[in-house]
Protein backbone atom coordinates (compact mmCIF):
# COMPACT_ATOMS: atom_id res chain seq x y z
CA UNK A 1 0.00 0.00 0.00
CA UNK A 2 1.46 3.40 -0.99
CA UNK A 3 1.17 6.52 0.65
CA UNK A 4 -0.99 7.97 -2.03
CA UNK A 5 -3.41 4.98 -1.09
CA UNK A 6 -3.19 5.88 1.96
CA UNK A 7 -4.08 9.48 1.60
CA UNK A 8 -6.65 8.67 -0.98
CA UNK A 9 -8.50 6.38 1.45
CA UNK A 10 -8.17 8.91 4.55
CA UNK A 11 -10.11 11.47 1.65
CA UNK A 12 -13.25 9.42 1.08
CA UNK A 13 -13.19 8.81 4.90
CA UNK A 14 -13.32 12.30 5.99
CA UNK A 15 -15.77 13.03 3.19
CA UNK A 16 -17.97 9.88 4.33
CA UNK A 17 -17.79 11.79 7.77
CA UNK A 18 -18.71 15.13 6.22
CA UNK A 19 -21.60 13.99 4.20
CA UNK A 20 -22.87 12.00 7.46
CA UNK A 21 -22.64 14.89 9.87
CA UNK A 22 -25.27 16.99 8.42
CA UNK A 23 -28.01 15.99 6.04
CA UNK A 24 -29.22 17.17 2.50
CA UNK A 25 -32.38 18.93 3.76
CA UNK A 26 -29.85 21.01 5.91
CA UNK A 27 -27.73 21.80 3.86
CA UNK A 28 -30.49 23.27 1.08
CA UNK A 29 -31.52 25.16 4.47
CA UNK A 30 -28.52 27.09 4.77
CA UNK A 31 -28.84 30.86 2.98
CA UNK A 32 -26.04 31.76 0.23
CA UNK A 33 -23.26 34.22 1.89
CA UNK A 34 -23.36 37.53 1.23
CA UNK A 35 -19.79 38.82 0.14
CA UNK A 36 -18.94 41.73 2.12
CA UNK A 37 -18.38 44.66 0.39
CA UNK A 38 -16.90 48.62 0.88
CA UNK A 39 -19.71 50.98 0.81
CA UNK A 40 -20.68 52.69 -2.44
CA UNK A 41 -20.59 56.53 -1.19
CA UNK A 42 -16.83 55.41 0.02
CA UNK A 43 -15.62 52.97 -2.85
CA UNK A 44 -17.01 55.21 -5.87
CA UNK A 45 -13.96 57.61 -4.40
CA UNK A 46 -11.14 55.29 -4.24
CA UNK A 47 -9.51 53.83 -6.93
CA UNK A 48 -7.15 51.31 -5.57
CA UNK A 49 -9.26 49.73 -2.63
CA UNK A 50 -10.92 46.44 -3.62
CA UNK A 51 -14.95 46.48 -3.50
CA UNK A 52 -15.17 42.79 -2.36
CA UNK A 53 -13.81 42.20 0.94
CA UNK A 54 -13.80 38.30 1.35
CA UNK A 55 -15.54 36.04 3.16
CA UNK A 56 -14.26 35.20 6.65
CA UNK A 57 -13.35 31.55 8.29
CA UNK A 58 -16.57 31.04 9.46
CA UNK A 59 -18.16 32.16 6.37
CA UNK A 60 -16.40 30.45 4.20
CA UNK A 61 -17.28 27.37 6.43
CA UNK A 62 -20.87 27.93 6.59
CA UNK A 63 -20.94 28.26 3.07
CA UNK A 64 -19.04 25.64 2.08
CA UNK A 65 -21.70 23.61 4.32
CA UNK A 66 -24.28 24.11 1.60
CA UNK A 67 -22.16 21.72 -1.08
CA UNK A 68 -24.13 18.25 -1.49
CA UNK A 69 -20.57 16.72 -2.54
CA UNK A 70 -22.85 15.32 -5.71
CA UNK A 71 -21.55 11.79 -6.71
CA UNK A 72 -21.72 13.26 -10.37
CA UNK A 73 -20.01 16.45 -9.94
CA UNK A 74 -21.53 18.89 -12.63
CA UNK A 75 -19.75 21.79 -11.33
CA UNK A 76 -16.53 20.52 -12.19
CA UNK A 77 -17.89 19.93 -16.36
CA UNK A 78 -18.73 24.04 -15.80
CA UNK A 79 -14.90 24.57 -15.29
CA UNK A 80 -12.48 25.26 -17.99
CA UNK A 81 -9.58 24.28 -15.88
CA UNK A 82 -11.76 21.44 -14.04
CA UNK A 83 -10.72 22.17 -10.55
CA UNK A 84 -12.06 19.14 -8.80
CA UNK A 85 -14.08 21.65 -6.96
CA UNK A 86 -15.91 19.10 -4.21
CA UNK A 87 -12.24 18.37 -2.78
CA UNK A 88 -11.46 22.09 -2.25
CA UNK A 89 -14.99 23.19 -0.89
CA UNK A 90 -14.76 19.92 1.56
CA UNK A 91 -11.90 20.56 2.53
CA UNK A 92 -13.07 24.44 3.59
CA UNK A 93 -15.83 22.79 5.35
CA UNK A 94 -13.23 20.53 7.60
CA UNK A 95 -11.52 24.01 8.23
CA UNK A 96 -8.30 22.53 6.02
CA UNK A 97 -7.74 25.57 4.29
CA UNK A 98 -4.32 25.11 3.38
CA UNK A 99 -5.14 21.94 1.92
CA UNK A 100 -8.37 23.43 -0.23
CA UNK A 101 -5.86 25.97 -1.41
CA UNK A 102 -3.35 22.97 -2.51
CA UNK A 103 -6.38 20.93 -4.46
CA UNK A 104 -6.82 24.48 -6.61
CA UNK A 105 -2.91 24.56 -7.72
CA UNK A 106 -3.42 21.26 -8.35
CA UNK A 107 -4.98 22.79 -11.82
CA UNK A 108 -5.32 26.36 -11.58
CA UNK A 109 -2.18 28.39 -12.11
CA UNK A 110 -4.18 31.40 -10.54
CA UNK A 111 -6.42 30.88 -8.29
CA UNK A 112 -6.70 33.73 -6.24
CA UNK A 113 -7.26 35.83 -9.57
CA UNK A 114 -10.25 33.08 -10.98
CA UNK A 115 -12.08 33.61 -7.51
CA UNK A 116 -12.13 37.42 -8.40
CA UNK A 117 -12.72 37.82 -11.94
CA UNK A 118 -13.95 34.56 -13.25
CA UNK A 119 -18.03 34.85 -14.38
CA UNK A 120 -18.69 31.97 -12.24
CA UNK A 121 -22.12 32.35 -12.26
CA UNK A 122 -21.76 31.69 -16.10
CA UNK A 123 -19.70 28.47 -15.63
CA UNK A 124 -19.10 26.37 -12.53
CA UNK A 125 -21.62 27.47 -10.50
CA UNK A 126 -24.36 27.36 -13.59
CA UNK A 127 -23.81 23.69 -13.34
CA UNK A 128 -24.33 23.57 -9.52
CA UNK A 129 -27.27 21.11 -8.38
CA UNK A 130 -28.67 23.41 -5.92
CA UNK A 131 -30.58 25.57 -8.98
CA UNK A 132 -32.48 22.95 -9.89
CA UNK A 133 -33.43 22.81 -6.78
CA UNK A 134 -34.70 26.63 -7.53
CA UNK A 135 -31.80 27.78 -5.11
CA UNK A 136 -28.60 30.06 -5.33
CA UNK A 137 -25.84 27.93 -6.51
CA UNK A 138 -22.68 27.28 -4.25
CA UNK A 139 -20.53 30.11 -3.86
CA UNK A 140 -17.84 28.42 -5.24
CA UNK A 141 -15.92 32.07 -6.50
CA UNK A 142 -16.11 33.23 -3.45
CA UNK A 143 -14.91 30.00 -1.71
CA UNK A 144 -11.78 30.15 -4.05
CA UNK A 145 -10.78 33.43 -3.47
CA UNK A 146 -11.25 32.51 0.28
CA UNK A 147 -8.97 29.46 0.19
CA UNK A 148 -5.89 31.29 -1.73
CA UNK A 149 -6.38 34.79 0.32
CA UNK A 150 -6.20 32.54 3.32
CA UNK A 151 -3.15 30.71 2.29
CA UNK A 152 -1.17 33.70 1.06
CA UNK A 153 -2.38 35.59 4.77
CA UNK A 154 -1.05 32.77 6.38
CA UNK A 155 2.86 33.16 5.04
CA UNK A 156 2.77 29.50 4.46
CA UNK A 157 2.41 29.06 0.44
CA UNK A 158 2.75 25.80 -1.36
CA UNK A 159 3.85 25.49 -4.64
CA UNK A 160 2.75 22.19 -6.65
CA UNK A 161 4.79 19.25 -7.26
CA UNK A 162 7.17 19.15 -10.39
CA UNK A 163 8.82 16.45 -12.39
CA UNK A 164 12.64 16.66 -12.41
CA UNK A 165 14.29 19.07 -15.17
CA UNK A 166 13.93 17.76 -18.73
CA UNK A 167 16.50 20.15 -19.82
CA UNK A 168 13.93 21.28 -23.15
CA UNK A 169 13.21 24.96 -23.21
CA UNK A 170 10.07 26.22 -24.16
CA UNK A 171 8.65 29.90 -25.11
CA UNK A 172 6.06 31.37 -24.33
CA UNK A 173 4.59 35.16 -25.78
CA UNK A 174 2.72 37.15 -23.96
CA UNK A 175 2.17 36.80 -19.85
CA UNK A 176 -1.65 36.74 -19.45
CA UNK A 177 -4.04 34.45 -18.33
CA UNK A 178 -3.14 32.02 -21.30
CA UNK A 179 0.48 31.93 -21.27
CA UNK A 180 1.05 32.24 -17.47
CA UNK A 181 -1.46 28.87 -16.99
CA UNK A 182 0.66 27.27 -20.19
CA UNK A 183 4.05 28.23 -18.13
CA UNK A 184 2.40 26.67 -14.81
CA UNK A 185 1.39 23.56 -16.37
CA UNK A 186 5.02 23.41 -18.41
CA UNK A 187 7.19 23.86 -15.35
CA UNK A 188 5.20 21.34 -13.57
CA UNK A 189 6.08 18.76 -16.23
CA UNK A 190 9.75 19.44 -15.95
CA UNK A 191 10.18 22.05 -19.11
CA UNK A 192 12.32 25.48 -18.99
CA UNK A 193 10.22 27.68 -19.72
CA UNK A 194 10.80 31.41 -20.81
CA UNK A 195 8.02 34.21 -20.98
CA UNK A 196 8.54 36.78 -23.42
CA UNK A 197 6.44 40.32 -22.90
CA UNK A 198 6.15 43.04 -24.19
CA UNK A 199 5.13 45.49 -21.44
CA UNK A 200 7.07 46.66 -18.52
CA UNK A 201 5.20 44.38 -16.15
CA UNK A 202 3.98 40.81 -16.21
CA UNK A 203 0.72 39.99 -15.89
CA UNK A 204 -0.39 40.85 -19.28
CA UNK A 205 -4.56 41.86 -19.36
CA UNK A 206 -4.67 40.83 -15.52
CA UNK A 207 -2.63 43.85 -15.09
CA UNK A 208 -3.40 46.48 -17.92
CA UNK A 209 -7.27 45.79 -18.47
CA UNK A 210 -8.80 45.02 -14.69
CA UNK A 211 -8.66 47.80 -12.24
CA UNK A 212 -6.96 47.02 -8.70
CA UNK A 213 -10.59 47.90 -7.08
CA UNK A 214 -11.55 44.32 -8.89
CA UNK A 215 -8.24 43.22 -9.00
CA UNK A 216 -5.27 44.24 -6.63
CA UNK A 217 -1.94 44.17 -8.70
CA UNK A 218 -0.49 42.79 -5.70
CA UNK A 219 -2.89 39.54 -6.36
CA UNK A 220 -1.37 38.81 -9.49
CA UNK A 221 2.15 39.41 -8.11
CA UNK A 222 1.85 36.65 -5.70
CA UNK A 223 0.57 34.22 -8.31
CA UNK A 224 3.40 35.44 -10.60
CA UNK A 225 6.11 34.82 -7.97
CA UNK A 226 4.65 31.73 -7.14
CA UNK A 227 5.64 31.17 -11.10
CA UNK A 228 9.08 32.22 -10.81
CA UNK A 229 9.78 30.07 -7.76
CA UNK A 230 8.16 27.23 -9.58
CA UNK A 231 11.45 28.25 -12.52
CA UNK A 232 9.53 30.08 -15.07
CA UNK A 233 11.81 33.06 -16.29
CA UNK A 234 10.37 36.14 -17.40
CA UNK A 235 11.59 38.69 -19.58
CA UNK A 236 9.55 42.03 -20.00
CA UNK A 237 9.61 45.06 -23.00
CA UNK A 238 10.86 42.31 -25.21
CA UNK A 239 8.51 42.53 -28.64
CA UNK A 240 7.88 39.34 -30.26
CA UNK A 241 7.85 40.07 -34.05
CA UNK A 242 9.83 43.35 -33.25
CA UNK A 243 12.97 42.76 -30.45
CA UNK A 244 12.74 38.91 -31.72
CA UNK A 245 11.31 36.94 -34.06
CA UNK A 246 9.68 33.34 -33.91
CA UNK A 247 12.17 32.10 -35.91
CA UNK A 248 15.22 33.20 -33.74
CA UNK A 249 13.44 31.90 -31.14
CA UNK A 250 13.69 28.10 -32.64
CA UNK A 251 17.37 28.69 -33.73
CA UNK A 252 18.28 29.44 -30.13
CA UNK A 253 17.13 26.24 -29.14
CA UNK A 254 13.33 26.65 -27.94
CA UNK A 255 11.47 22.91 -28.87
CA UNK A 256 7.91 24.37 -28.25
CA UNK A 257 6.60 27.49 -28.30
CA UNK A 258 3.17 28.94 -27.10
CA UNK A 259 1.41 31.84 -28.38
CA UNK A 260 -0.60 34.04 -25.61
CA UNK A 261 -0.58 37.46 -26.60
CA UNK A 262 -4.05 38.42 -26.53
CA UNK A 263 -6.17 40.77 -28.11
CA UNK A 264 -4.71 44.54 -27.80
CA UNK A 265 -6.09 45.84 -30.63
CA UNK A 266 -9.06 48.14 -29.96
CA UNK A 267 -12.35 47.96 -31.75
CA UNK A 268 -13.72 51.65 -33.15
CA UNK A 269 -17.59 51.89 -34.50
CA UNK A 270 -16.25 53.92 -37.68
CA UNK A 271 -18.92 56.70 -36.93
CA UNK A 272 -17.86 60.63 -37.91
CA UNK A 273 -16.15 62.58 -35.25
CA UNK A 274 -14.55 59.59 -33.80
CA UNK A 275 -11.57 60.85 -33.94
CA UNK A 276 -11.84 63.41 -31.77
CA UNK A 277 -9.87 64.63 -28.71
CA UNK A 278 -10.84 62.86 -25.49
CA UNK A 279 -12.37 59.89 -27.60
CA UNK A 280 -10.45 56.89 -26.82
CA UNK A 281 -10.43 53.23 -26.72
CA UNK A 282 -11.42 51.28 -23.04
CA UNK A 283 -7.54 49.74 -24.07
CA UNK A 284 -5.92 52.71 -24.01
CA UNK A 285 -7.73 54.16 -20.94
CA UNK A 286 -7.53 51.36 -18.83
CA UNK A 287 -3.98 50.75 -19.54
CA UNK A 288 -3.02 54.27 -19.13
CA UNK A 289 -4.91 54.50 -15.71
CA UNK A 290 -4.17 50.96 -14.53
CA UNK A 291 -0.52 50.34 -15.34
CA UNK A 292 0.97 54.08 -15.62
CA UNK A 293 -0.32 56.36 -12.95
CA UNK A 294 -2.13 58.01 -15.55
CA UNK A 295 -4.35 60.16 -13.41
CA UNK A 296 -1.63 61.65 -11.47
CA UNK A 297 -1.31 64.43 -13.40
CA UNK A 298 2.31 64.63 -12.27
CA UNK A 299 3.39 61.86 -14.21
CA UNK A 300 4.98 61.77 -17.58
CA UNK A 301 2.06 60.91 -19.57
CA UNK A 302 -0.94 62.41 -17.46
CA UNK A 303 -4.47 61.30 -18.95
CA UNK A 304 -6.94 64.36 -19.56
CA UNK A 305 -9.65 64.25 -17.18
CA UNK A 306 -13.47 64.23 -18.37
CA UNK A 307 -15.81 66.13 -16.05
CA UNK A 308 -18.42 64.40 -17.87
CA UNK A 309 -17.63 60.99 -19.37
CA UNK A 310 -19.59 58.56 -21.70
CA UNK A 311 -18.94 54.84 -21.79
CA UNK A 312 -19.63 52.81 -25.13
CA UNK A 313 -20.26 49.44 -24.47
CA UNK A 314 -21.99 46.86 -22.17
CA UNK A 315 -19.51 44.25 -21.49
CA UNK A 316 -17.02 43.88 -18.30
CA UNK A 317 -14.52 46.21 -19.97
CA UNK A 318 -17.24 49.00 -20.29
CA UNK A 319 -18.32 48.67 -16.54
CA UNK A 320 -14.43 48.96 -15.64
CA UNK A 321 -14.09 51.77 -17.70
CA UNK A 322 -17.03 53.57 -16.09
CA UNK A 323 -16.15 52.56 -12.68
CA UNK A 324 -12.75 53.87 -12.90
CA UNK A 325 -13.86 57.35 -14.01
CA UNK A 326 -16.46 57.61 -11.52
CA UNK A 327 -13.71 57.17 -9.38
CA UNK A 328 -11.44 59.68 -10.83
CA UNK A 329 -14.37 62.65 -10.27
CA UNK A 330 -17.03 62.26 -13.14
CA UNK A 331 -20.22 62.30 -13.76
CA UNK A 332 -20.29 59.10 -15.44
CA UNK A 333 -22.71 57.48 -18.44
CA UNK A 334 -22.94 53.86 -20.01
CA UNK A 335 -24.13 53.97 -23.25
CA UNK A 336 -25.76 50.64 -25.01
CA UNK A 337 -27.16 49.61 -27.65
CA UNK A 338 -29.30 46.94 -26.26
CA UNK A 339 -31.28 46.38 -23.24
CA UNK A 340 -29.57 45.53 -20.11
CA UNK A 341 -31.16 42.43 -19.90
CA UNK A 342 -28.56 41.62 -22.93
CA UNK A 343 -25.70 43.00 -21.40
CA UNK A 344 -22.73 40.93 -21.30
CA UNK A 345 -21.37 42.48 -18.45
CA UNK A 346 -21.36 40.18 -15.12
CA UNK A 347 -24.62 41.01 -12.84
CA UNK A 348 -22.45 42.01 -9.93
CA UNK A 349 -20.31 44.37 -12.38
CA UNK A 350 -23.91 46.04 -13.47
CA UNK A 351 -24.95 46.05 -9.68
CA UNK A 352 -21.71 47.52 -8.57
CA UNK A 353 -21.69 50.20 -11.29
CA UNK A 354 -25.30 51.29 -10.49
CA UNK A 355 -24.86 51.24 -6.40
CA UNK A 356 -21.73 53.87 -7.33
CA UNK A 357 -23.79 56.26 -9.14
CA UNK A 358 -23.52 55.38 -13.08
CA UNK A 359 -26.30 56.32 -15.16
CA UNK A 360 -27.51 53.38 -17.61
CA UNK A 361 -28.54 55.00 -20.61
CA UNK A 362 -29.82 52.15 -23.10
CA UNK A 363 -31.33 51.55 -26.64
CA UNK A 364 -29.37 53.84 -27.33
CA UNK A 365 -26.48 54.11 -29.93
CA UNK A 366 -23.46 56.63 -30.75
CA UNK A 367 -24.00 58.15 -34.13
CA UNK A 368 -21.81 60.99 -34.40
CA UNK A 369 -19.49 63.04 -31.88
CA UNK A 370 -19.16 67.23 -32.73
CA UNK A 371 -15.99 68.92 -31.75
CA UNK A 372 -15.58 72.03 -29.66
CA UNK A 373 -13.22 74.89 -30.74
CA UNK A 374 -10.44 73.21 -30.07
CA UNK A 375 -11.33 69.68 -31.39
CA UNK A 376 -12.31 67.86 -28.41
CA UNK A 377 -15.60 65.98 -28.14
CA UNK A 378 -18.38 68.33 -27.43
CA UNK A 379 -21.50 66.46 -27.57
CA UNK A 380 -22.35 62.82 -28.84
CA UNK A 381 -25.53 62.69 -31.15
CA UNK A 382 -27.15 59.05 -30.28
CA UNK A 383 -29.59 57.26 -32.18
CA UNK A 384 -32.86 55.46 -30.37
CA UNK A 385 -33.12 51.73 -30.78
CA UNK A 386 -35.81 49.10 -30.35
CA UNK A 387 -34.87 45.45 -29.78
CA UNK A 388 -35.89 42.83 -32.92
CA UNK A 389 -35.14 39.70 -33.55
CA UNK A 390 -32.10 37.17 -31.86
CA UNK A 391 -29.26 37.79 -33.33
CA UNK A 392 -26.37 34.90 -34.01
CA UNK A 393 -25.32 35.56 -30.20
CA UNK A 394 -29.29 34.49 -28.95
CA UNK A 395 -29.72 38.62 -28.23
CA UNK A 396 -32.06 40.55 -29.39
CA UNK A 397 -30.96 42.23 -32.28
CA UNK A 398 -31.03 46.67 -31.85
CA UNK A 399 -32.70 48.00 -34.63
CA UNK A 400 -32.51 51.70 -35.51
CA UNK A 401 -36.18 53.90 -34.73
CA UNK A 402 -35.18 57.06 -36.82
CA UNK A 403 -34.99 59.15 -34.05
CA UNK A 404 -32.00 61.00 -32.13
CA UNK A 405 -30.83 62.23 -29.05
CA UNK A 406 -27.97 64.66 -28.37
CA UNK A 407 -26.07 64.64 -24.76
CA UNK A 408 -23.37 66.90 -23.56
CA UNK A 409 -19.84 64.99 -23.16
CA UNK A 410 -16.31 65.84 -22.67
CA UNK A 411 -14.98 62.14 -22.54
CA UNK A 412 -16.15 59.17 -24.77
CA UNK A 413 -14.30 55.43 -23.82
CA UNK A 414 -15.43 53.03 -26.90
CA UNK A 415 -15.42 49.50 -24.83
CA UNK A 416 -17.16 47.87 -27.70
CA UNK A 417 -14.75 44.74 -28.08
CA UNK A 418 -11.20 43.91 -29.44
CA UNK A 419 -9.00 41.86 -32.06
CA UNK A 420 -5.60 40.45 -31.96
CA UNK A 421 -2.91 42.76 -32.41
CA UNK A 422 -1.56 41.58 -36.06
CA UNK A 423 2.11 42.50 -35.59
CA UNK A 424 2.48 38.68 -33.68
CA UNK A 425 0.61 36.60 -36.11
CA UNK A 426 1.73 38.29 -38.85
CA UNK A 427 5.47 38.31 -38.24
CA UNK A 428 4.99 34.39 -38.40
CA UNK A 429 5.78 32.72 -41.76
CA UNK A 430 3.26 30.11 -42.56
CA UNK A 431 1.28 30.31 -40.20
CA UNK A 432 -2.64 30.34 -41.14
CA UNK A 433 -4.83 32.85 -39.51
CA UNK A 434 -8.31 33.21 -39.26
CA UNK A 435 -11.22 36.41 -38.64
CA UNK A 436 -9.29 39.70 -37.36
CA UNK A 437 -6.03 38.23 -37.73
CA UNK A 438 -6.75 35.62 -34.99
CA UNK A 439 -4.51 32.36 -35.15
CA UNK A 440 -6.30 29.05 -36.61
CA UNK A 441 -5.37 25.94 -34.08
CA UNK A 442 -6.75 22.58 -34.09
CA UNK A 443 -8.50 20.76 -31.61
CA UNK A 444 -5.10 20.31 -29.49
CA UNK A 445 -4.45 23.78 -29.56
CA UNK A 446 -1.43 23.57 -32.32
CA UNK A 447 -1.42 26.20 -35.69
CA UNK A 448 -0.69 25.53 -38.81
CA UNK A 449 2.99 25.32 -37.48
CA UNK A 450 4.02 22.15 -36.15
CA UNK A 451 5.28 22.77 -32.58
CA UNK A 452 3.77 26.50 -32.50
CA UNK A 453 0.57 26.26 -30.07
CA UNK A 454 -1.57 29.18 -29.47
CA UNK A 455 -4.95 29.69 -26.55
CA UNK A 456 -6.43 32.68 -25.22
CA UNK A 457 -8.39 35.77 -26.94
CA UNK A 458 -5.31 35.36 -29.98
CA UNK A 459 -7.30 32.91 -30.91
CA UNK A 460 -10.67 33.31 -29.39
CA UNK A 461 -10.50 37.37 -30.54
CA UNK A 462 -11.42 38.13 -27.11
CA UNK A 463 -13.19 36.41 -24.29
CA UNK A 464 -13.07 35.75 -20.45
CA UNK A 465 -9.95 35.34 -18.29
CA UNK A 466 -10.99 30.96 -17.36
CA UNK A 467 -11.16 30.84 -21.28
CA UNK A 468 -7.98 31.92 -21.71
CA UNK A 469 -6.59 29.70 -19.03
CA UNK A 470 -8.43 26.43 -19.89
CA UNK A 471 -6.70 27.03 -23.47
CA UNK A 472 -3.42 27.08 -21.89
CA UNK A 473 -3.83 24.32 -20.10
CA UNK A 474 -4.95 22.08 -23.35
CA UNK A 475 -1.93 23.67 -24.88
CA UNK A 476 0.63 22.16 -22.22
CA UNK A 477 -1.31 18.73 -22.35
CA UNK A 478 -0.60 18.13 -25.96
CA UNK A 479 3.01 20.14 -26.55
CA UNK A 480 3.70 17.90 -23.96
CA UNK A 481 2.83 14.83 -25.20
CA UNK A 482 4.10 15.70 -28.88
CA UNK A 483 7.33 16.47 -27.36
CA UNK A 484 7.67 13.44 -25.41
CA UNK A 485 6.55 11.26 -28.74
CA UNK A 486 9.54 13.28 -30.55
CA UNK A 487 12.04 12.14 -28.45
CA UNK A 488 11.39 8.64 -28.29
Amino acid sequence: ITCSDLLTDRNAQWRKDLRSAMKPKERTAIKRVVMPELEPEYRSTTLWEEVNTGLTADMAIVEAQRCLDCAKPTCVEGCPVNINIPSFIKNIERGNFHAAAKVLKNTSTLPAVCGRVCPQEKQCESKCIHLKMNEPAVAIGYLERFAADYEHDSGKISLPDTAPANGIKIAVVGSGPAGLSFSGDMAKKGYEVHVFEALHEIGGVLKYGIPEFRLPNHIVDVEIDNLRKMGVNFHTDCIIGKTISISELESDGFKGIFIGSGAGLPNFMGIPGENLINIMSSNEYLTRVNLMNAADPTTDTPINLGKNVMVVGGGNTAMDSCRTAKRLGANVMIVYRRSEDEMPARLEEVKHAKEEGIQFLTLHNPTKYIADESGAVKQAILEIMRLGEPDASGRRRPEPTGETKTIDVDQVIVAIGVSPNPLVPQSVEGLELGYKNTIVVDEHMQSSRKGLYAGGDIVRGGATVILAMGDGRKAAENMDKQLKENNQ
